[in-house]
């Protein structure tokens, strides 16, 4: 039996105590109850909302080899027949068992921050890595106090390239995150205005996007966007650091992984990269420059780490878009189709515009519509009617006729547009839900943005409900 973890290890690196009688090792970690599989350690994490300790009767009956509890909860669980380690703090465990991980492992690490693209450029290097050794990558975005740890800690031993996002919408949030990954490279994709209201400005938000310099290793690299306006700003500050090699991706004549030329289209791109003066042409399996953009970084440090650069680029062509990050749906509707653009994940300015630009590339069939359905951007703060206000000009820009609203800030925008575009606003999600679903006809390309909590989600689950697939033989009149 191959293990993550022996339970001598975890003991030792958590300074737990052994309760009952423990397996020889792990096969995986858990914090889920529902989700944990057989042989796995389930963590008793205490969030915000629920404590995992409820949840120990279930994970056992689910197959969990061993649960790791707390001391203060332990009599409460003593009814529970099932292997334990007991330690003071189940989250701070957990880190510990991350360091530990981190410690044992001879892999490439990297980590990706920054305000758009983080998920999306992750899920480029799990893919353009992949041919070239083993990788080991964050799930969903599993890239805070918790995720961070968690991620580290189900690191197997035979990992290759270890790859890790951090997130924040604070300062000080990634120091101690990045500290934790030690990155051979540290990325940030670009630094935009997300969580705004937390932050007096776009320098501030850079600031504490560049706390990941602090963890890279002596001799690491740092990759950074040269296209955007923090460029300079980053890059003294990675000198700052101790940061030898620093490298840049984008469009700017200087960028060591630049775009020569970019051809879009509405289902898939195709993007010329130049690396060491030779120009690579990489088809990508999904549609938008902005993704483009994350494949020049994504390449750029394929290139760092000594990957397969051949492989690295016919990786990319397969590439689908993920759910709430661009994902299509083709539905069946009357006598022909819709598409679904799902960018329900989130929203910041900056990716507004990239969602508005790629519903601009889609090409409705017949009469159909392009149709923008947004909603609130949050943690915008004394910015929030503006930025809401701005989205007009882009809109106007595509050609977008069609706009439907939900959320208290997007009055905002309804009041900017004009008379000429066709504006539906409602105040919440479900309330918008249903003029989605009797409103949209044949041919349409609807696309879906907002932030997390709107819930647009919901719009997408509904529409998937009520319309289904339309399969590639079906015949549209």
């Amino acid at each position: 039996m191959s293990w993550l973890w022996t339970t001598q290890d975890m003991i030792t690196a958590m300074a737990g105590r052994p309760f009952g009688s423990l397996p020889e090792g792990i096969t995986g970690i858990a914090i889920d109850s529902r989700t944990i599989q057989p042989g796995e350690a389930f963590f008793a994490i205490k969030g915000d909302r629920v404590d995992g300790h409820d949840y120990a009767s279930m994970a056992m009956a689910n197959g969990a080899a061993l649960l790791v509890v707390s001391e203060a909860r332990l009599p409460a669980l003593g009814r529970l027949t099932v292997p334990m380690i007991v330690v003071e703090d189940v989250l701070v465990a957990l880190g510990k068992l991350g360091l530990a991980a981190r410690a044992r492992s001879r892999a490439q690490i990297i980590a990706v921050t920054g305000s758009v693209g983080k998920t999306t450029t992750k899920e480029m290097l799990r893919r353009v890595l992949a041919p070239s050794g083993k990788v080991h990558a964050s799930v969903a975005s599993f890239n805070n106090h918790w995720g961070v740890p968690l991620t580290l800690a189900r690191m197997p031993l035979d990992t290759y390239f270890g790859v890790f996002e951090v997130g924040m919408n604070h300062p000080d949030e990634i120091r101690p995150l990045v500290k934790m990954i030690e990155p051979h490279v540290a990325v940030i994709t670009t630094i935009a205005p997300a969580h705004l209201g937390n932050f007096k400005s776009i320098k501030e938000i850079a600031t504490a996007k560049a706390e990941i310099f602090e963890g890279v290793v002596p001799g690491g690299h740092a990759v950074l966007n040269r296209d955007n306006d923090q460029f300079n700003f980053l890059d003294r500050t990675a000198q700052a650091c101790g940061i030898q090699h620093i490298h840049s991706f984008g469009q700017h004549a200087k960028a060591d992984f630049r775009m020569a030329e970019f051809n879009g289209g509405d289902q898939s791109s195709t993007l010329w990269i130049t690396i060491d003066g030779e120009t690579h042409e990489v088809a990508i399996g999904a549609p938008g420059r902005h993704i483009a953009e994350n494949a020049l970084a994504a390449l750029g440090v394929a290139r760092i780490v000594g990957a397969d650069m051949r492989s690295a680029i016919a990786a990319l062509a397969t590439l689908q878009a993920e759910k709430g990050r661009g994902r299509r749906h083709k539905l069946s509707i009357g006598h022909g189709s819709l598409t679904v653009i799902d960018e329900s994940y989130n929203a910041n300015p900056t990716s507004m515009r990239a969602a508005i630009a790629l519903l601009a590339s889609s090409v409705p069939t017949g009469s159909g519509r392009r149709i923008a359905v947004l909603g609130d951007m949050l943690e915008m703060g004394d910015y929030s009617q503006k930025v809401h206000t701005d989205l007009a000009g882009p809109l106007l820009a595509a050609g977008i006729e069609h706009v439907w609203l939900a959320g208290p800030e997007m009055l905002a925008l309804k009041e900017s547009l004009p008379e000429s575009v066709s504006v539906v606003h409602r105040a919440q999600t479900d309330e918008l839900i249903d003029h989605v679903l009797n409103s949209v006809a044949v041919g349409d390309v609807l696309m879906v943005k907002s932030s997390l909590g709107l819930g647009f989600g919901k719009i997408i689950a509904a529409l998937l409900d009520k319309f289904p697939p339309f399969a590639d033989t079906q015949r549209e009149f």
